[in-house]
């Protein structure tokens, strides 16, 4: 794994979802809670939390009956890696691009507009 973490797919986001959420869950937990929002078959859920750990982003608690199943990875590791994979390949690495795209496309409240700017002038005062 390397320092950002594993490549998640979508559809694993939706089990790591579960997990960050409810966990330790057995796989079969995991299965009951999927099932009726993917309309994915128990195979399926089952392969996802198999790639899950073989990634290392799931372990599965053995010795305990039923298994275990914990997060290894958080959502904010996961969440980073994804803003930096979608920054690089929308953007090529732009930050200001992605956020001048967004501020134009979006009417923004003034709300918002303060939050923006007291994000911007406390990450200006850390340097």
């Amino acid at each position: 794994m390397n320092k950002e973490g594993p490549k998640i797919s979508e559809a694993e986001w939706q089990v790591m979802k579960v997990l960050w959420d409810k966990a330790p869950l057995t796989s079969s937990q995991i299965v009951e809670i999927l099932k009726p929002h993917t309309k994915w078959s128990a195979t399926t859920i089952y392969t996802l939390i198999s790639r899950l750990v073989n990634k290392k982003a799931v372990r599965i608690e053995e010795g305990s009956t039923p298994n275990l199943c914990y997060p290894i990875i958080s959502k904010e590791e996961c969440s980073q890696k994804e803003y930096k994979t979608f920054l690089k390949k929308v953007y090529n690495g732009s930050l200001n691009l992605m956020l001048l795209n967004i501020i134009e496309d979006h009417a923004l409240s003034n709300e918002e507009i303060d939050e923006l700017k007291h994000i911007l002038d406390k990450n200006k005062d850390r340097r």
